[in-house]
């Protein structure tokens, strides 16, 4: 059985409620009392934007409400106090220019500042009326997400049995929430893949090759969200990457070949060669043009006659007792050849000097 003076407490408190209920009808049967309605108590705010924070009331009394808004902080900050839509005394500086009141007590904000995020209060109470309206509505001031992508600091290239870890980023945002998608499906913790508190970083552990897949994640904030591009995983064995290698190579190798087969020269470059070949080709002609006129004899005139100078070539000798015995300072034989002059219509003895110094002068008469 329950003691006395609990049943005593709770008869009292029974009571009071009864008490204060009764005191919101009098003999009309009307209730004098503010019944505020909140359509939406969380607001999604864009910073830079606007927020409408709104309600709305009921009351059977004809005095205009008056209507106060309060920030809940440490200690809670008035951002507005009004009497229907005309604003109490002086704003605080900053809701200067970035408030407004209606009539059902609905306050509009302008130009969002992070600094407006938090829990808003409103009270709106009636002269007349004894119980006073009251609300609360929680305001979000974010800034929205902008280019996500996924970026490893390895290679996204991983042989078999590596590790790797995936990072989701951005540049913008805040409040950002991160998912994770592998082949289009939601990817979760598993045996070998585990994801970061905040779920921003996925590790694989000794990849494999059905890990050899495509790879994105999503950014939400309070005010959206956005998916990566997606990022392509690539596993392979070592022996396919020694066998791509080589055909490459071996490629390679069967293009220059091609290209050296194939290459033919420039009209330029043809007719420079054909050039340096004519050139080349006259120089062997005079070459031999010049060795032909050394080796036959020379013409020279004389008073208009040509005489050809006859080239005798001289096999020196060594001499020998008999040479030197008979070939005496007297003998009429000579070292140099004969030289004969031919003079033309000329009469009588004329003496020319030979073009050898030991040859004897003749003449002749024609």
């Amino acid at each position: 059985m329950m003691p006395a003076e609990d049943v005593l407490s709770r008869v009292r408190i029974t009571f009071n409620f009864l008490s204060i209920m009764s005191l919101g009808f009098f003999n009309s049967g009307e209730v004098l009392a503010v019944n505020m309605t909140i359509p939406n108590t969380v607001i999604r705010g864009t910073h830079g934007g606007e927020a409408v924070l709104s309600v709305s009331y009921s009351s059977f009394s004809a005095d205009l409400p008056v209507i106060k808004w309060q920030l809940k902080r440490e200690k809670s900050v008035t951002v507005v106090q009004s009497i229907g839509t005309d604003i109490i005394g002086t704003l605080r500086p900053e809701y200067r220019d970035r408030i407004l009141v209606f009539e059902n007590g609905t306050l509009l904000l302008h130009n969002l500042r992070f600094s407006d995020d938090g829990i808003y209060d409103v009270e709106i109470s009636i002269t007349d009326d004894t119980f006073t309206g009251e609300g609360s509505i929680t305001l979000t001031v974010d800034e929205p997400i902008s280019k996500p992508y996924i970026h490893t600091e390895s290679s996204s290239i991983l042989e078999l049995s590596e590790n790797v870890v995936l990072n989701c980023s951005h540049e913008n945002g805040t409040r950002p929430t991160y998912g994770w998608f592998r082949g289009g499906k939601p990817q979760s913790n598993e045996t070998r893949f585990s994801l970061s508190p905040d779920k921003k970083l996925l590790t694989i552990s000794r990849v494999l090759m059905a890990d050899d897949d495509i790879y994105s994640c999503t950014v939400e904030n309070p005010v959206g969200n956005v998916t990566s591009i997606p990022f392509r995983l690539t596993v392979y064995r070592r022996s396919s990457l020694y066998i791509i290698l080589s055909t490459g190579g071996i490629f390679i190798l069967i293009t220059l070949v091609t290209i050296c087969a194939c290459w033919t020269p420039s009209k330029k470059a043809r007719r420079r060669s054909r050039k340096s070949l004519a050139r080349l080709y006259d120089q062997y002609q005079h070459s031999v043009v010049n060795d032909r006129e050394d080796m036959l004899p020379k013409r020279r005139e004389h008073n208009g006659i040509s005489a050809v100078t006859s080239l005798y070539i001289l096999q020196q000798k060594e001499p020998s007792i008999d040479d030197s015995s008979s070939n005496s300072a007297g003998s009429p034989e000579h070292d140099g050849p004969p030289c004969f002059n031919n003079h033309p219509k000329f009469n009588g003895s004329r003496t020319q000097p030979c073009g050898s110094p030991v040859c004897s002068p003749h003449s002749f008469t024609v």
